[in-house]
């Protein structure tokens, strides 16, 4: 496979340390506009072309401060004018039609095109959890596995290689090192493969990450609002929205917690947070709380509720919250486990 097919499209601004010679001769042929950065470019040879016309598709929004560091001679103009240069596939088109004939511009333009829908592609299959892209190349030869790591983002298969095994980690490591230019039938075979892949898989995650988006705003949304909202949710769509509450963790359901933890979660609140939270409790998931507590922290809590005045409904509901979110912390810090989200059981006294 080409290098243009195997390079991956920046997903962030151009800084200085990713320049390269063709990325400076694109962005000068930029600063020099389509007129004159066309008559130069005609006195460039075709493997030139292609370098430079490469680059600059994939430039996108260029900083100032990279266009100064390119073009230092031009710095006072573009600090006083835009500040940048945009580069992108049509500029680069419409430069070459200025020079070269229209069956060597469309052959240019359709093998960068190829790249880009290409480069989409490994975009997509780096952007699917780690775990789902681990599982996918156990399946998968060494020599592909590598293969494909060498085409996705640093910071993907870093997060991938781990979940492979120690045994099958250094096998791929010394691979992808050893690995030179990917036979491009080889490569054909596993972009095709991973096209099909991608479409399922991201329809799992995609439908996956919805359902938690939704949980976790469902979990901050007012327990009136909720309750408002999810009878039409569970009549209109009661699938999706059996799968969302099953992802949520409210208040109700921090009495599925052994008593030990939900002491520990008690004991880490902030000043009158709990008695707050209490005041809306219903009489058994109170009388659960006081269980969790010694006597004389018990005796103190229901001495700071009955000292309350009338406290308003999104105080309490505010604190109930605050609540869940320091159980959800100290899960989070492995200090406590929450329940399973399939876990239908209630807690019994």
């Amino acid at each position: 496979m080409s290098t243009n097919a195997l390079s991956k499209t920046r997903r962030k601004p151009i800084t200085v340390e990713d320049l390269n010679g063709p990325t400076k001769a694109a962005i000068t042929f930029l600063c020099l506009g389509e007129q004159t950065g066309s008559e130069l470019m005609q006195k460039l040879g075709t493997a030139e072309i292609e370098r430079i016309t490469s680059a600059m598709s994939r430039l996108g929004p260029i900083p100032a401060e990279v266009v100064e560091h390119v073009l230092k001679e031009f710095t006072q103009k573009v600090v006083s004018g835009t500040g940048s240069v945009v580069g992108s596939l049509s500029t680069a088109e419409s430069m070459l039609r200025k020079f070269m004939p229209e069956e060597q511009v469309t052959s240019i333009m359709a093998g960068l095109k190829d790249s880009e829908r290409e480069n989409a592609m490994w975009r997509g299959f780096g952007a699917l959890d780690e775990t789902v892209i681990a599982n996918y190349l156990k399946g998968e030869h060494d020599q592909t596995a590598a293969a494909i790591l060498n085409n996705v983002d640093t910071s993907v298969a870093a997060k991938v290689l781990p979940l492979l095994g120690p045994e099958r980690m250094q096998d791929i490591a010394e691979r992808m090192i050893a690995m030179e230019a990917v036979p491009l039938h080889m490569m054909q075979q596993i972009e095709e493969t991973l096209k099909q892949d991608i479409l399922s898989n991201a329809m799992h995650t995609n439908s996956v990450e919805t359902h938690q988006r939704m949980a976790d705003l469902f979990n901050q949304l007012d327990v009136q609002a909720f309750e408002e909202l999810s009878g039409a949710l569970d009549a209109r769509i009661p699938d999706a929205f059996q799968a969302i509450k099953q992802r949520m963790f409210v208040f109700d359901d921090l009495f599925k917690l052994p008593m030990q933890d939900l002491a520990q979660v008690m004991r880490g609140l902030d000043g009158a947070t709990l008695p707050m939270a209490m005041r809306g409790a219903k009489k058994e998931q109170r009388d659960h709380l006081m269980e969790c507590l010694p006597q004389r922290s018990r005796q103190m809590l229901m001495d700071e509720m009955a000292a309350t005045g009338p406290v308003r409904g999104r105080d309490v509901r505010a604190a109930q919250a605050a609540m869940v979110e320091y159980a959800k912390t100290l899960a989070d810090e492995g200090v406590i486990e929450l329940p399973s989200a399939a876990d239908d059981d209630e807690f019994i006294e």
